[in-house]
């Protein structure tokens, strides 16, 4: 049955007062030299400050039964999250969004937005694709799924975007649910969809999840699709491909298995030159009731469109605990085992994700590792967020065509009022991949308000987005409202404008050498909560949806 939106808020946190709304964000306010605004150790939090940032997500206008009626779990209408964004190669004042719009406790959404900027983002006109029942799918075209999410977009060289839609109805592998990988595309700038394709179509034997799509950057009539078919037992990589631009797609493979009760995660495709692909993925080792359970990065090749891959590549282990607010020990569901992948004009590889190994097992700062030749080698991992002291977790990287490395994350460090979860967005930079400099973008804002993933915690998707367009960088980003607010449940979706200038300069950023893990024995409880993550992240996929 489908229970009332906001029935437990009061369980969850204290009443908190005053009100919000945002639309356009003020530039950001002073802070006490770190970066934005900053609390010292058992001080107050900070007044909320923001760069200036543009509203993409607007009000929902869904029925709560608009994706049929027997959805079980907490639906949070006007909850807005896990963006995506690409910037159109043939116009780069054309933007183009896609989120999830109303969010389910118990995985997924109503529906996945769609939006598009002709203005380099200062204002949006909603569209829409047919991916679930809520935003126009039906059973003649195949797309008459209870729910949407883990959208991802791509443009082709000719301007053409593609829209990506993990699309399901039940709960994963549960008798009588359903799954696909559907993909749409606009040849208008994202104002106007055509019907979705199908990459794959499961029934409850099978679960197809966290999908992503690359256009190729040198011919337009490739396009590269990759996800994991989650099964009882294991849960290999599959991988689609057109070569006729989306007209037709060839029948999906599986191009990696990682073999009897493991799983992957997280694929995701970047082309490398020579036109050379490389599908990078999180591998997840161990039962689920087993201690020793464990994830790595891991990588394979083709030289040939897909049609044939390379042996697996070793990245490196992750070491990701299950993240909780430091005050009121809240668990916060973010990008534990995931990651962020990005290549510079020249090649070069950067891959960022969350990670324990700083603080020895306690919580979670942000790692990054880069390769020079193709992923054939791995520098060893170093830590780029700022503040060492608080967890730090869903870190995005991109790299401008300058090879300037930008990588932005939440953390939680202003975490100091009683009933909330204050959280602030940032923006590390490097020109050289050693010496960072960080800057604010948003908060802080209370997660508290975001909505609930059951088992998993509060949620503003495993991923958020960061592109370039020029020298300008382009952070989107999901956000609930401040710390003063007495709103329900809410977030919504911003893209941010931090200084397009040499981000050094800026009145409020600080610089810092990003550095190795320092060589730490772990304790036996430090590495099963390593375990732990590991068994939350494979169980998540298999007791809730996604």
């Amino acid at each position: 049955m489908q229970h009332a939106a906001h029935a437990h808020l009061e369980t969850r946190r204290g009443r908190l007062g005053g009100a919000l709304l945002l639309a356009l964000l003020p530039a950001c306010g002073g802070g006490d030299g770190g970066g934005g605004p900053q609390s010292s150790s058992g001080g107050s939090a900070p007044a909320f400050s923001s760069v200036p940032a543009v509203q993409v997500s607007q009000a929902s206008s869904y029925a709560a039964d608009c994706g049929g009626s027997g959805q079980t779990g907490t639906l949070y209408p006007n909850t807005a999250l896990e963006p995506s964004l690409v910037v159109n190669p043939t116009n780069s004042a054309n933007l183009v969004a896609e989120w999830q719009q109303d969010r389910w406790s118990t995985g997924g959404s109503q529906a996945l937005n769609l939006a598009a900027s002709f203005d380099a983002g200062q204002t949006w006109t909603l569209s829409s694709a047919a991916f679930s029942l809520c935003s126009g799918g039906s059973a003649a075209a195949g797309s008459d799924f209870a729910r949407a999410s883990n959208g991802w977009l791509t443009a082709a060289p000719n301007g053409v975007v593609y829209a990506l839609s993990l699309s399901f109805t039940g709960t994963a592998l549960a008798p009588g649910s359903s799954s696909a990988q559907l993909v749409a595309s606009s040849s208008d700038g994202g104002m106007t969809w055509g019907t979705p394709i199908a990459l794959i179509t499961d029934g409850s034997d099978f679960f197809d999840d966290k999908g992503s799509i690359t256009a190729d950057p040198n011919d337009a009539n490739y396009v590269y699709a990759v996800w994991d078919r989650l099964g009882a037992t294991r849960g290999p990589c599959y991988f689609a491909v057109t070569a006729d631009a989306g007209s037709t797609w060839q029948s999906a493979v599986s191009i990696y298995d990682p073999g009897e009760d493991n799983q992957t995660i997280g694929n995701q495709i970047v082309v490398l030159p020579g036109d050379v692909l490389l599908d990078v993925f999180t591998q997840l080792l161990g039962g689920a009731s087993n201690n020793s359970s464990s994830a790595a990065l891991l990588a394979v090749s083709s030289s040939d469109h897909g049609t044939t891959w390379s042996a697996p590549l070793q990245i490196a282990s992750l070491e990701a605990v299950i993240t909780f607010d430091p005050l009121l020990n809240k668990q916060v569901r973010d990008a534990a085992n995931l990651f962020s992948v990005a290549v510079s004009a020249s090649g070069s590889i950067y891959i960022v994700w969350q990670d324990a190994r700083f603080s020895g097992g306690q919580y979670n700062g942000i790692a990054m590792t880069q390769s020079s030749d193709g992923g054939q080698s791995w520098s060893t991992p170093v830590q780029v967020n700022a503040d060492h002291a608080t967890p730090a977790f869903t870190p995005t990287v991109t790299v401008r065509a300058d090879g300037l490395i930008a990588i932005t994350y939440y953390d939680l460090r202003n975490d100091v009022t009683p009933g909330a979860v204050l959280t602030d967005y940032w923006l590390v930079t490097s020109s050289d991949g050693s010496t960072f400099t960080e800057a604010h973008l948003s908060g802080p804002f209370n997660l508290e308000l975001a909505p609930y993933a059951e088992g998993e915690g509060l949620f503003l998707g495993d991923y958020q987005s960061l592109h370039s367009s020029g020298a300008e960088l382009l952070p989107i980003y999901a956000q609930t409202p401040d710390g003063a607010s007495n709103a329900q449940e809410s977030s919504n979706v911003f893209l941010a404008s931090p200084p397009a200038a040499d981000l050094a300069s800026a009145a409020l950023a600080r610089t810092f050498r990003a550095a190795p893990a320092r060589s730490l024995t772990l304790s036996a409880a430090a590495r099963a909560r390593l375990a732990a993550s590991v068994r939350l992240t494979r169980e998540q996929r298999l007791q809730h949806a996604p």
